[in-house]
């Protein structure tokens, strides 16, 4: 009998904001440091503070951080971001 059936939750509509779309890259790179040490190539953009096209770039000219393919996924470890921006960076002046 159709008085009988369980009630089902209302459907999902697409209109409802999803939480993760106001979430900003930084935002995102920092809970993927708490959870994995691995970011995507726009988290690890956003942590450097340069474009994911400039990451893009020095990957490919092989001046960039290091990084790791997981199967077709480009990842970047923390720890190689931080080297790297350490090593990269204009020496301090003696002031």
């Amino acid at each position: 009998m159709l008085g009988d059936a369980p009630a089902l939750p209302p459907p999902l509509l697409f209109s409802d904001p999803d939480p993760m779309q106001d979430d900003s890259d930084i935002d995102r790179a920092g809970r993927a440091k708490r959870g994995s040490p691995f970011l995507t190539t726009d988290q690890a953009a956003a942590y450097l503070k340069i474009s994911p096209k400039s990451l893009k770039r020095l990957r490919r000219a092989g001046k960039g951080p290091a990084f790791r393919r997981h199967c077709r996924f480009v990842q970047y470890h923390i720890d190689d971001l931080d080297a790297w921006s350490r090593d990269s960076g204009a020496p301090e002046s003696g002031r």
